[in-house]
């Protein structure tokens, strides 16, 4: 892949080069992340404005546009200063006025020449009950009227760049396209209906109508479909870069897990068996496995894990769980531990506390195999430790973990399988934008045993009744979670926010029945007040939302959300899945400070009706937007130009299954149509994906 093909060149040449952009303009734009022919095209009109000619302003109901031809009259130079400059005109039907402020009479005079005809267009209203059009958008001679398009695309603007600069140089833009060879599947843009790239463009920037602005308009869902077309097809390239890595294949009978499915009092549900297949079956081949296992809180994913790591252990190596903390390595390790003891496996766990003596008997068991399953935190990357022959490694809660980390798994085995859990239930076309290299299983249904847990809104004004009921449910031996939120990112707010909240409960409950966790804690500290909540020693944990992840407390039935307008639904729901883990009914309690904002009420409601993780999140991508769902920054969500995954969500699965199958069949982008997704790739600058081939 030498470069990029000169059939783009001009796409990406200087901006200076367009009709209407000078030295100036494209500074202006270049601050805004437009620096080439190819950004203007990809900067699509947001709306347009029907410029169609007319008889008379009588045709259009004021206040709103017109384009007529138009007789001029008088003309009405102001008598004082300050006071508009106005000219009579007449068109087929009826007389109005044209007015300017601030204008000098002689450009007007030869602008609007008494007793010719113009064309002018512009906003029609009524003031005073004569029809007036302030600075019309056009006036030109009736032989120049082909000038004014008949539906004019109104571009997103920035200060200092006019609508008319926006459409000289798209028009200018629209010059310099090639005609590129197609990479889209023949079958999938007959069936769609799908102009060609060079066409779909034409056709974006010259609207005929409103209908031609919508998502769902043929060229824009061509355009959209390129963009997450280039996305997948890197996504897939870094997949099968993944894959090359040669693996081991883990075969085993199952008989390990069957023992451990034998003891458990209850049998897996149609999803757990369907991922634990899917896994099974990554594990028997000699590629890397990358997949990711999403289930909805309480869904069983540990249990899925466990059987993965039983078959590694069976077909003779060994596998890691990481948490990202230490109290939840415990937790999978109390969990894990009596399941691993029926199959005769030795389970191990190693944190940061292990020191001295201690630690160096367990490098030893891991070196030698006798350990078969290791639980841990990020600890088990230090460089003393190794295994005998690491073949699984499962990330719990992969946004604590970066891609790199995943790599420096791969160097402590041959080339480790590698299974990550989220407990976020993502929106099908998000995960797929984020996580489509990787292969999904999801987890969406729910373990017999877990009781529903009731949901009440409750207004800030009510706080006494909430705490005197707290004070009563703790007299009967029951604990609760109260999480006060975040206040302005600012974590020393956020402290006294929960410090706050701390003294007073504490004040109506009595000294040691509170116990307090917080961001700013020193980490032993922290551990210890989990610990404390987790023993029962105290009955109430006031916790900023560092309990949202993973801690387990089956007797915990109560969970208090202070100021829960200001959570986001994901995390409401990741809240409210700490509470309803064990027999007790259970419930949460939102709490919010009246008065509440439509979409605000709306969240609060959706979280009132439903459980289904999938569901809510699929209602918060629609209220709030991609980027907010997973909040960009940290995401490694693209930023779409032209796509909305909103609106397009279906189009990011048929992409992503289109960029597999062509992999698939041409590797190496060989054939007539992979030299086309090339140029694809090279006019998203999709470099990354560059790489991935000219290294394959």
């Amino acid at each position: 892949m030498s470069g990029r093909p000169e059939i783009l060149f001009p796409l990406f040449g200087a901006l200076t080069k367009l009709e209407g952009i000078g030295p100036k303009s494209a500074q202006i734009l270049e601050g805004v992340g437009v620096v080439k022919p190819l950004d203007v095209l990809m900067t699509l009109p947001l709306s347009g404005v029907d410029r169609h000619r007319r008889a008379s302003i009588r045709e259009v109901a004021a206040p709103s546009v017109a384009t007529v031809e138009v007789t001029v009259g008088d003309h009405h130079p102001p008598r004082t200063r300050g006071r508009p400059y106005r000219v009579q005109v007449e068109d087929a039907e009826t007389s109005f006025q044209l007015v300017f402020f601030h204008a000098r009479g002689d450009y007007l005079q030869k602008l609007l020449p008494t007793g010719q005809k113009r064309i002018v267009s512009g906003k029609v209203e009524i003031f005073d009950g004569i029809a007036q059009i302030v600075h019309p958008d056009h006036v030109l001679p009736v032989a120049e009227a082909e000038e004014i398009p008949p539906f004019e695309p109104v571009y997103p603007l920035h200060a200092g760049i006019t609508q008319k600069a926006m459409w000289k140089a798209t028009r200018s833009a629209l010059g310099l396209m090639p005609d590129l060879p197609e990479w889209i599947d023949p079958a999938l843009k007959t069936r769609e209906g799908w102009p060609d790239w060079a066409d779909a463009m034409r056709n974006v920037h010259s609207p005929q109508a409103t209908s031609d602005l919508s998502p769902h308009a043929p060229a824009r869902e061509r355009l959209a479909y390129d963009e997450l077309m280039a996305h997948q097809l890197t996504l897939a390239l870094a997949r099968a870069a993944t894959r090359k890595a040669k693996g081991v294949a883990s075969h085993a009978t199952g008989a390990l897990s069957k023992k451990v499915l034998a003891s458990l009092p209850y049998k897996p549900t149609g999803a757990q068996q369907r991922a634990f297949a899917e896994i099974a079956a990554d594990l028997a081949t000699p590629l890397r496995m990358n997949r990711l296992l999403q289930g909805d809180v309480g869904s069983g994913k540990t249990l899925v894990a466990l059987m993965a790591l039983l078959d590694v252990v069976e077909a003779g190596g060994q596998g890691v769980m990481m948490a990202p903390t230490e109290i939840l390595a415990r937790q999978h390790m109390d969990g894990l531990r009596p399941l691993a003891d029926s199959a005769g496996v030795v389970l191990e766990i190693l944190t940061g506390r292990d020191k001295g003596a201690a630690r160096a008997a367990k490098l030893k068991a891991l070196a030698d195999g006798t350990i078969n399953i290791l639980v841990g935190t990020h600890a088990v990357f230090q460089k003393d430790i190794a295994f005998k022959d690491l073949r699984l490694a499962i990330i719990d809660e992969q946004h604590r973990f970066g891609v790199s980390q995943r790599m420096e798994l791969g160097s402590k085995g041959h080339a480790v399988d590698v299974l990550v859990m989220t407990a976020t239930p993502i929106p099908r076309s998000l995960a797929l934008a984020q996580y489509g290299d990787m292969d999904v299983s999801v987890l969406d249904e729910k373990p017999p045993g877990r009781t529903p847990v009731q949901t009440a809104l409750v207004s800030s004004s009510r706080l006494d009744e909430v705490v005197a009921k707290l004070r009563h449910a703790v007299a009967e031996g029951r604990q609760a979670y109260w999480v006060c939120p975040l206040v302005e990112e600012s974590e020393v707010v956020d402290m006294t926010a929960a410090e706050e909240r701390f003294k007073r409960l504490r004040a109506s409950l009595g000294e040691g029945v509170v116990g307090l966790v917080h961001g700013q804690m020193p980490h032993a500290e922290k551990d210890a007040a989990m610990a404390r909540f987790v023993a029962g020693e105290t009955k109430v944990l006031v916790a900023t939302t560092v309990i949202e992840v993973g801690v387990n407390v089956p007797n915990a039935s109560i969970m208090m959300i202070e100021h829960a307008d200001r959570f986001g639904l994901a995390q409401l729901h990741q809240l409210r899945g700490r509470v309803g883990r064990g027999a007790a009914a259970s419930s949460c309690l939102l709490i919010y400070q009246p008065p509440l904002s439509e979409s605000g009420r709306r969240r609060l409601e959706i979280l009132r009706e439903t459980e289904d993780g999938f569901r809510i999140s699929e209602e918060d991508l629609a209220m709030r937007g991609a980027g907010d769902v997973i909040g960009t920054a940290q995401s490694g969500i693209p930023r779409f130009r032209i796509a909305d995954l909103e609106r397009q969500a279906g189009q990011m699965a048929v992409a992503q299954s289109d960029a597999r199958a062509l992999l698939n069949d041409d590797p190496k982008l060989e054939t007539a149509r992979g030299k086309a997704a090339r140029t694809l790739l090279w006019l998203m600058e999709q470099d990354k994906a560059i790489r991935l081939i000219s290294v394959g």
